[in-house]
């Protein structure tokens, strides 16, 4: 069992929410980084970037995140149950190259049908070897995991240094890219990327307070979001423990704030409406017009309402149904943070005519804990909507409620859409459909994807006569990433059955990391 001096303090927490990021030092011996290093360097010059296998092809690496310091960090964000997602890469940053990893500012192509401002999945950055700023580290950008696009020159850039062993825990959509390496020397980092199971219950940090600790260093601020992420975090959603600093605002200056031609101010005075709960439900529908502002506005206006009561709440529900596709978005993460009031109205926008409003609804109501029997069988009747962007919304949705309730039916449900969407490998439409839509080309079978994926999130071993036919069939999709998911969750529920299915599985796809084409035998 994991010693509770590893996990992260509520400042550390605090800082992952706000800024996006936790720099660590694994304590582990110069000679395992030097040989890393070393078969990574051979690897790279002899037969290209192994990509996802740089793992099995250089097993040692493995050591750098079974130590308590990475398990402690992951279990403090994640959760005790986070899972290392199949998709991992070696980053080389080669002295004089103009453009290293194409030189652009940009996020991790994401792998939900929809970017989660709660951290269901985060990323570290590990570096081999001591790393200096000259030596071109991966820069990251404080403050700005919540936004779509680039906030540009107001952001500040950091550039993490220290001793081999050095990482950076890194939410998952926050702003990032390689660094000039004017150093003469090469430079190598790991990624690796990981998945929370389960929705939080209680906080799984050493969590000493209720309020987060406010530190300065964001392009902009974000009170109500931030404080609905650490609510969550705590496994108490929508508690109020965030409280406005000096007196509470009168309403009438912030009306006027709210139109302001500073977005700053027009920002700052959204977050101050929200802090100020239901007493301030009259300013409702000057909110609403503010989620077709900036970014950085539009979140706060949208958080806001969802601390104002009925009123926040049927604004959200209403610029969800009739507002453009980016105010409905942008209305999605304002209800989640609404909590169960939002719940029927979420539930009659299962109906809606525009897939996209069906869809963000099926979203909003995964996001919701705790969740109801009504809300499940909703969402499974769902799964047989027209549309497969709602279809794949649902399943998500499914798999983020966890084990209660209709665990048994949520299970069988998952497993007839994972067998459905492997069997449509076989005529090619699990490749081609809803591209469109979600852009993730690297997702060949987005809806067997998924549907692994939650049950990863929901099965226990009790469901094994449910699913077990299932995960065998996924064994063989064409999606290296449906594979993977049905191999995990194969493993987690570990009876007689599985395990069968695993050994059967294992035999003729055992990796030896010894064979290269310069060594076939």
């Amino acid at each position: 069992m994991l010693d509770s001096q590893w996990l992260l303090t509520d400042e550390q927490i605090s800082q992952f929410i706000m800024k996006g990021y936790v720099v660590l030092h694994n304590e582990l011996p110069d000679r395992l980084h030097a040989e890393v290093r070393d078969k990574i360097n051979a690897v790279l010059h002899e037969e290209g970037n192994p990509g996802n296998n740089i793992l099995p092809r250089v097993p040692e690496i493995q050591q750098f995140f079974e130590t308590p310091v990475v398990k402690g960090a992951l279990t403090s964000v994640l959760g005790p149950d986070y899972y290392m997602h199949p998709h991992r890469h070696c980053h080389y940053n080669q002295p004089g190259d103009p453009l290293p990893g194409g030189g652009q500012w940009h996020k991790d192509s994401y792998w939900s049908s929809m970017r989660s401002h709660r951290p269901w999945w985060a990323m570290i950055f590990y570096y081999m070897q001591d790393i200096s700023e000259d030596m071109g580290p991966t820069a990251i950008m404080p403050g700005t995991a919540y936004y779509d696009k680039f906030v540009g020159d107001q952001g500040e850039t950091i550039l993490p240094t220290g001793k081999a062993g050095t990482m950076v825990l890194v939410h998952f959509d926050l702003w990032h890219k390689a660094s000039l390496n004017v150093s003469g020397l090469d430079r190598y980092m790991l990624k690796f990327q990981f998945v929370r199971l389960r929705a939080p219950e209680s906080p799984s940090w050493n969590h000493l307070g209720t309020e987060m600790h406010l530190t300065g260093g964001t392009p902009y601020v974000h009170l109500n979001l931030w404080r609905d992420v650490w609510n969550w975090m705590r496994g108490e959603p929508g508690q109020e423990n965030l409280s406005a600093t000096g007196e509470e605002a009168a309403i009438e200056p912030l009306a006027e704030e709210l139109k302001s031609e500073d977005e700053v101010i027009r920002a700052k005075a959204a977050d101050q409406v929200g802090m100020l709960g239901e007493k301030a439900a009259s300013l409702a529908p000057e909110l609403g017009r503010m989620l077709n502002d900036k970014e950085p506005v539009a979140l706060n206006a949208g958080y806001a309402l969802g601390r104002l009561g009925s009123a926040g709440t049927d604004e959200l529900l209403r610029l969800m149904s009739e507002g453009t596709r980016q105010i409905a978005e942008r209305a999605a993460y304002g209800l989640q943070s609404a909590d169960a009031e939002a719940v029927p109205g979420l539930l009659a926008l299962l109906e809606h005519t525009d897939e996209k409003r069906r869809a963000l609804a099926a979203f909003a109501l995964g996001a919701i804990v705790p969740s109801t029997r009504e809300v499940a069988a909703a969402l499974i009747a769902c799964l047989q909507d027209p549309s497969d962007w709602v279809r794949r919304n649902a399943i998500e949705a499914l798999g983020m409620m966890g084990r209660e309730p209709e665990a048994g039916e949520v299970c069988r449900a998952l497993a007839n859409i994972l067998e459905e969407s492997i069997l449509q490998e076989g005529d090619g439409t699990a490749e081609t459909r809803n591209n469109d839509i979600t852009q993730q080309s690297y997702i060949l079978n987005k809806l067997g994807y998924t549907a692994a994926l939650s049950l990863l999130r929901t099965a226990s071993p009790e469901d094994v006569p449910i699913v077990i036919h299932s995960l065998e069939q996924a064994l063989h999709s064409k999606d290296r990433y449906v594979r993977a998911y049905a191999f995990e969750t194969l493993t987690h529920l570990r009876t007689p059955e599985a395990m069968d299915v695993l050994i059967r599985y294992y035999r003729p796809a055992r990796w030896c990391p010894d064979t290269t084409k310069a060594s076939t035998f």
